[in-house]
């Protein structure tokens, strides 16, 4: 079913559109749902596996925007989970990676950690898996909060417009997935790996409420302990049936490359980490989902509440065998029933006919350069470990007289330099960062590379690939030269263990994202003309005839509200 709107038809349906405050029933609650990684395609691409009322009901029922984009460069989790949540760009929002460079301290600042808010009870451990190198300069603190956040979410103005009695709550196994979308003034719950619980920081309370402690104690995780990931079907009827246990495949000891994937004992070293790579970790999300919605009454009176579940099995399974693989067509169809069935718990507990959902993506996922290579198209792994031994690097070294490293490191998608020893040798940030920046793009896999003093004197040109650097651009985080890959070129090693697929580049397969909404008044079809993640939140505002999030930058999409 392809029925796109016209420019014509969607004006007409604009002009229709119903707000919160038109409709008969007033909406109860909004529901926003993020998936980890799921690049807008992949939703028709794996559809012949659904059944009716999850991803079918959203389409049958709701909006779907097919040219959904981010327009950031550095489309990483927590930078799209900030973007959705706020309205605007990492430029403005400040969460310009999911981890940088603190000049000041000299350390390795994960997103939403907060030493001043350590977490409540026995959770913890730092979600490590795929995107940050725990060899690396990673401050200890296990403290969490929203702090880093630089701007209102749309969470944070419903509860400033709509007052005390609305609840706002965010819910992730990620803990960045769950702290952005819930804001400064919700509450987040997140899985802890380390303890197999949902937990949350004191920046929202200092002891978990009783009916936490009740979902905890029932061991949802255990469930899984001493089974396996498994086909649900014939080989046959999948897309790729045929092509399970490939070379490129991400072989993760214990958990294999081709089905099943056993999870191991309860008291294995990785059995929490295995279980979010595989449709479980979004099952135990949503469970805990619908237990939140209960215990805390979302939906039951006349202020509307604001919960965001974001799914995170998408993310990890794209890592370890990429977007083309068995597993992630196996995980689309678990995570399809999984939506099925909390769409309809909400359905049961609130009514849909009361609620508007909004399901969108963080960023979408590059192809394994495995699979791209036997198809012919080129793509490869990119190694940053010997570039200051380059020929070029180390000319520029001599020129400027440099004797040690003048590269200091590189974390996605910023390259450091040597501060110290451009301040003895007396030289210039700016014209060495420029120059270094000059030798990167003749780089085999390195299409652009630019300085931040570059960006900060407007000296470069005005090309999307540069727009989208400046998106992301923000004067206290960003590293000294912005570095974008050539298309399916990539950083994927992992703890000395090479990944199979990743993202964070500004090339469409990366920025490419669904943007589907469904409630009421909210007009059925496919809308084909572009529109930007920023206009997300910026609906919902104007949906429920509230004030916009302080940094919002993006538009309204008229046909869902005006």
């Amino acid at each position: 079913m392809r029925n796109y709107l016209t420019a014509a038809s969607a004006a007409v349906l604009a002009a229709t559109t119903a707000t919160a405050q038109d409709v008969d029933k007033p909406v109860r609650l909004v529901l926003q749902i993020t998936v980890d990684q799921l690049r807008a395609d992949l939703i028709d691409r794996y559809s012949a596996g659904y059944g009716e009322g999850g991803f079918r009901r959203l389409l049958d029922e709701g909006t779907f925007y097919v040219d959904a984009h981010h327009r950031h460069a550095n489309t990483e989790t927590v930078v799209g989970h900030a973007t959705l949540a706020t309205g605007t760009d990492p430029a403005i929002h400040g969460m310009v990676a999911n981890v940088w460079l603190d000049r000041a301290s000299d350390e390795l600042v994960y997103n939403v950690e907060d030493p001043d808010y350590p977490l409540v009870g026995e959770g913890g451990g730092v979600d490590t898996a795929t995107e940050i190198d725990p060899t690396q300069k990673l401050a200890t603190t296990q403290g969490r909060s929203p702090r880093n956040i630089r701007t209102t979410t749309i969470g944070d103005e419903i509860a400033l417009s709509l007052g005390p009695k609305a609840k706002v709550f965010g819910v992730s196994v990620k803990d960045r997935g769950a702290i952005t979308l819930a804001g400064h003034t919700g509450t987040a719950y997140w899985f802890s790996k380390a303890a197999g619980e949902m937990t949350t920081s004191t920046y929202y309370m200092d002891a978990l409420p009783d009916w936490v402690d009740a979902w905890n104690a029932k061991g949802v995780p255990l469930a899984y302990a001493d089974t396996a990931w498994e086909l649900s079907a014939d080989p046959a009827t999948y897309l790729f049936g045929d092509a399970d246990d490939m070379e490129w495949e991400t072989d993760f000891p214990g958990y294999g490359r081709a089905f099943p994937h056993p999870f191991g004992p309860a008291d294995g070293d990785y059995f929490t980490t295995l279980l979010t790579v595989s449709p479980a970790g979004d099952e135990i999300t949503a469970d805990f989902a619908k237990e939140l919605l209960v215990a805390e009454g979302l939906g039951t009176d006349g202020v509307t509440d604001y919960l965001s579940v974001s799914f995170s099995s998408t993310d990890y399974v794209g890592h370890f065998f990429g977007a083309s693989s068995l597993e992630s067509e196996v995980n689309l169809h678990r995570l399809d029933r999984t939506l099925a069935d909390f769409l309809s718990f909400v359905d049961e507990k609130v009514g849909l006919d009361r609620t508007l959902v909004v399901l969108s993506a963080d960023h979408g996922a590059s192809e394994a350069p495995g699979y791209l290579n036997a198809l012919g198209i080129g793509g490869q792994y990119f190694n940053f470990d010997d570039i200051d031994t380059n020929d070029a690097i180390r000319a520029l070294k001599a020129e400027f007289g440099v004797g040690e490293d003048l590269v200091d490191q590189f974390f996605q998608p910023y390259l450091y330099l040597n501060r110290d020893v451009i301040a003895e040798k007396g030289l210039d940030l700016g014209e060495v960062s420029h120059r270094v920046a000059e030798e990167l793009r003749a780089f085999p896999g390195i299409a652009y590379a630019v300085s931040s003093e570059d960006l900060r004197a407007g000296a470069v040109a005005n090309t999307p690939v540069t727009q989208a650097v400046l998106a992301n651009f923000n004067e206290d985080r960003s590293g000294d030269i912005y570095v974008v890959f050539e298309p399916h070129w990539f950083v994927a090693d992992f703890d000395g263990q090479t990944v199979t697929g990743s993202h964070g580049s500004p090339w469409r397969y990366d920025t490419n994202v669904p943007v589907i909404w469904m409630g009421p008044g909210v007009p059925q079809g496919r809308i084909g003309r572009p529109v930007e993640t920023v206009d997300v939140a910026l609906t919902i505002s104007a949906y429920l005839g509230i004030r916009q999030p302080s940094g919002a930058s993006g538009q309204i999409m008229t046909e869902v509200a005006e």
